[in-house]
């Protein structure tokens, strides 16, 4: 063995920086200013924490720039008796339907209702699996 070539062994200290003054435990200030009777201002941001979208979008814009009936086109009368009796036609329930539009029952519901907002995609998918031509347009 070679006595020149061997470990390091310098002691080697590994230590946390201080905080800097942004960074300090808030909690523990609000605490602290709670306890000694010191006033504390809250103020909740906008949207703070949350991810949720309240109807901003391209059809609220839309709803916005409207000038007689503020209201959605839902889906017209002679469409959803289509899609009902092409659904019937097939044997398949709603639940049935939904499952082969990857779609959940409730929006074949809403849409036999005419409570739904017609959606291209959904009409796509539902004429493909009905075997119908389904469309929004009014004739």
């Amino acid at each position: 063995m070679n006595m020149g070539q061997g470990q390091d062994w310098d002691t080697v200290v590994l230590r946390k920086s201080k905080p800097k003054a942004g960074t300090v435990n808030k909690d523990k200030v609000v605490n602290d200013a709670l306890r000694s009777g010191g006033q504390v201002d809250t103020v909740k941001k906008f949207g703070a924490g949350s991810n949720k979208t309240t109807g901003v979008g391209k059809d609220a814009a839309k709803l916005d720039r409207e000038t007689e009936e503020l209201q959605h086109d839902r889906v017209p009368s002679e469409l959803k008796k289509r899609i009902q009796q092409a659904r019937l036609e097939k044997k398949l329930t709603q639940a049935q339907l939904g499952q082969l539009i990857n779609e959940k029952p409730n929006v074949i519901q809403e849409y036999e209702n005419g409570k739904a907002i017609p959606a291209p995609a959904v009409l796509s998918k539902l004429s493909r699996v009905l075997g119908v031509q389904l469309s929004a347009k009014k004739k």
